[in-house]
């Protein structure tokens, strides 16, 4: 009787001891979650993330400006949680294993190593995240050692989210640039041509949400070859992507009458693009990888007699007629990219993009290249190119794409238009001289992209008014 009255006490203080212990992990992460939704909100930052597991200390990491070292000591953090249960479970078993030869004995001890050396590398990156706190609040770094001692570092942590003392200095109040402002303009489509509508293009970065376009709206007729300017990271693969549909945006893209994005399977073949590497066979000839081109992008139902007859006038068209038997290997740098185009063009599409097709070409081959695309505009197609020189072939273009990135490092519609009223409209006399002023200082540019960006959407909300 008195045994089990004792057994019932026994069990009643260990679950009082451990309802104890519950409540004071509540109570101290709460604290520590309060501390650092203070300086999350002193940093700008989304305060609830505070109370979110892993994620707060991601947060914490780019108040200290450390944000690579977050983004690491996450998965740290994540692993040595996944880990912490082993490594107990691992201590006790081999120390009660007499054996020091058993298999089991040395596995245990190797997931030790493993749980310990994460905890270190944990420890590591803590105390660079730490130093780098220090750096924004303008604090010497003996404070680090606090922050590494249990529960005085919750009490710092408290503190630093609490008192008025502590404002992030790294943090500098200076006067941000305003933003360009935004057209809006959604335009009507053109019943011959492209016509497109981007209105947002974002992409996650971890947790964070990146606007990588905005704003862009343009209308281009058919019969127009487009030169498509932009820096470094302006966005002009993006926006190519999210034309041809195959990265989508919040966007409409009409080509004609017809919607990209909701008719995307059967008019994948009215776009045909052109990437800088081809992927070409070298050990077969020009007229049976053209064959095989024909047989993959044009109807099954088309007769072989009409399909050798539309190859044969591809091959015409492209100046590879007398090339035909020639093994892809043997061709040089231009003709590849003849080949390159007429692989694109055999399906007839209404829509034609090229990305730097004229790569490693010398200026006379890559005119000819490009009289070959002023062509191709010329029989009443859309053709878009990319170039890192294209004052060497300007005069053949119609029209000029300009992108920029805006103060908020976003892709921006700078310019759309004729390429003689660009000039007038960048005051300059060369597209080189354009992307110079479009690009920022920091990359040997003028840092102008702001103020044409928002004059260009000033003009186009006046002509769409």
């Amino acid at each position: 009787m008195g045994e089990t009255v004792n057994n019932d006490w026994e069990a009643l203080f260990t679950l009082f001891f451990a309802a104890g212990y519950l409540l004071m992990e509540i109570i101290q992460y709460l604290i520590v979650s309060i501390g650092i939704s203070g300086i999350l909100k002193k940093c700008k930052k989304t305060a609830w993330h505070a109370f979110v597991p892993v994620l707060r200390y991601y947060r914490i990491s780019q108040c200290a400006n450390r944000e690579h070292e977050g983004r690491v000591f996450m998965l740290l953090i994540f692993l040595s949680r996944l880990l912490t249960p082993l490594l107990r479970s691992s201590s006790n078993s081999v120390f009660g294993l007499q054996n020091d030869a058993d298999p089991l004995s040395k596995g245990f001890l190797l997931a030790t190593a493993v749980a310990l050396g994460v905890s270190i590398c944990a420890l590591i990156y803590d105390i660079r995240i730490t130093c780098g706190l220090c750096e924004t609040f303008g604090r010497k770094k003996r404070w680090v050692i606090l922050f590494e001692i249990p529960i005085v570092s919750d009490i710092a942590m408290l503190v630093w989210g609490l008192s008025k003392k502590f404002q992030p200095v790294g943090l500098k109040e200076e006067e941000k640039e305003k933003g360009a402002e935004e057209s809006n303009a959604d335009l009507a489509a053109i019943k011959d041509g492209l016509t497109v509508n981007i209105r947002q293009r974002t992409a996650r970065d971890g947790f964070q949400e990146k606007v990588l376009l905005r704003d862009i709206h343009l209308t281009i007729p058919r019969g127009h070859l487009v030169l498509l300017l932009g820096g470094s990271g302006a966005g002009k693969t993006t926006f190519l992507n999210a034309v041809t549909g195959y990265e989508p945006a919040d966007a409409t893209i009409m080509l004609g009458d017809h919607d990209v994005y909701k008719q995307y399977d059967s008019m994948k073949y009215d776009v045909g693009f052109v990437p800088q590497s081809d992927l070409m066979r070298g050990n077969d000839t020009v007229l049976s990888t053209l064959n095989d081109a024909a047989i993959l992008r044009l109807p099954s139902t088309m007769k072989a007699k009409e399909r050798k007859a539309r190859v044969m006038e591809v091959l015409e068209t492209m100046g590879l007629s007398m090339l035909c038997n020639t093994l892809v290997e043997k061709l040089s740098g231009g003709q590849r990219k003849r080949l390159s185009i007429a692989l694109e063009i055999i399906s007839d599409p209404q829509l034609f993009i090229l990305d730097e097709p004229d790569s490693g070409l010398d200026g006379v081959v890559a005119r000819g290249l490009f009289e070959k695309l002023r062509a191709i505009a010329d029989e009443g197609k859309i053709v878009v190119v990319i170039t890192h020189t294209p004052d060497r072939v300007i005069d053949l273009f119609d029209d000029v794409i300009v992108l920029a990135k805006d103060v908020d490092r976003t892709g921006r519609l700078a310019y759309y238009g004729p390429v003689q009223e660009a000039f007038k409209f960048f005051e300059k006399d060369s597209m080189e001289q354009v992307l110079r002023s479009i690009n920022q200082k920091e990359e040997g540019g003028e840092g102008r992209a702001t103020e044409f960006v928002g004059r260009y959407a000033h003009q186009l909300q006046q002509k769409a008014s």
